[in-house]
C-alpha cells in the first residue's frame, strides 16, 4: 500500500514534467536553428537582449536594497499590524501585472508623479522598465529572504551582542555572511521574474523597438506583427537565459 502512494505521486509529477516538456520540446523544433540565430542576431533583437539584461540585473540588485532590511525587519520583529503589513507585502504578487502597470501610469501622472519626473523621467523611458520590474521583482525577493531569515538563528546575533556588538555589527558580520546564498537566491528569483516581465512594462513604458523594448515585449510585438518565428527564436532565448538561472540557484542552494 505505500508503495502504491509514492508511485501514484510520482505519476503525477511525471505527467506534469513531461507536458513540460512536451511543450518546449515543440517550441524548439517549431523553427529551424539558423532561423533562430538570424532574428537573435538582428539589430532589434539584440538591443532587445542588452536592455533585458541590463535592467534584470540593476532590478535584481534594487530588489535585494530592499528586500534585506524589510525582511529582516518582518523576520525578527512583532509590531502591531505585523499580519497587516505582511500580508501587504504580498500585494504585488497577487494583483495582475497590468494592474501595476496601470497603477504605475496613474501615479505619475499625479502632482508627486510630475515632481518626481522633473528630476528623473519615468513614463516610457529605460528608468521605467526598471521601475515596473523592480515593483514586482522586489515583491519576490523579499518574501524569498524572509524565508532565509525566518530560518535563521538569532542566538548567533544574540551572543555577538552579549561580546559587545551593535545591532548593525551583528548584522553585517554575523547574519549577512550566514545569509550570502538566500540573498544570491534572492536576487536571482528578482532577476529571473524581471526577465519574464511583460505586463507592467508594456502599460508604463511602452514597447517602442530601440528605445524601450525588452525581450517580453520582443515577443509580443512579434506576434502582433504575425512573424511567428521571431517570437519562438525569443521565447528560446528566454528559456535558456532562466534555466541559467534556475541552475545557479539550485548549485547554490546544494552548497550552502
Amino acid at each position: 500500500m505505500n508503495n502504491r502512494f509514492w508511485l501514484i505521486l510520482a505519476l503525477v509529477a511525471a505527467a506534469y514534467l513531461v507536458f513540460w516538456a512536451v511543450m518546449l520540446v515543440a517550441t524548439a523544433t517549431y523553427t529551424s536553428p539558423s532561423e533562430v540565430w538570424n532574428v537573435l542576431a538582428s539589430r532589434e533583437i539584440r538591443y532587445a537582449t542588452v536592455l533585458s539584461l541590463a535592467t534584470c540585473t540593476i532590478t535584481a540588485v534594487l530588489s535585494l536594497l530592499i528586500a534585506v532590511p524589510v525582511s529582516y525587519l518582518m523576520s525578527r520583529r512583532r509590531f502591531p499590524g505585523h499580519t497587516l503589513v505582511d500580508a501587504a507585502l504580498d500585494i504585488p504578487i497577487v494583483l495582475p501585472p497590468m494592474v501595476v502597470g496601470l497603477c504605475l501610469l496613474i501615479f505619475f501622472q499625479t502632482g508627486v508623479g510630475h515632481l518626481i519626473e522633473k528630476v528623473i523621467p519615468f513614463t516610457y523611458t529605460i528608468a521605467g522598465v526598471v521601475l515596473a520590474q523592480w515593483v514586482i521583482a522586489a515583491a519576490f525577493a523579499i518574501r524569498s529572504m524572509r524565508g532565509v531569515f525566518d530560518h535563521l538563528s538569532a542566538r548567533p546575533e544574540d551572543v555577538a551582542m552579549t561580546l559587545g556588538c551593535t545591532r548593525w555589527q551583528a548584522l553585517w558580520h554575523v547574519t549577512l555572511p550566514a545569509a550570502r546564498p538566500g540573498m544570491f537566491a534572492a536576487g536571482s528569483i528578482a532577476w529571473a521574474r524581471s526577465l519574464g516581465e511583460f505586463g507592467p512594462v508594456l502599460v508604463f513604458a511602452g514597447a517602442t523597438r530601440m528605445k524601450t523594448e525588452v525581450l517580453p515585449t520582443s515577443v509580443w510585438l512579434a506576434l502582433s506583427a504575425g512573424e511567428l518565428e521571431q517570437g519562438v527564436a525569443v521565447s528560446l532565448l528566454m528559456i535558456a537565459l532562466s534555466m541559467i538561472v534556475l541552475v545557479a540557484i539550485r548549485i547554490t542552494g546544494e552548497r550552502a
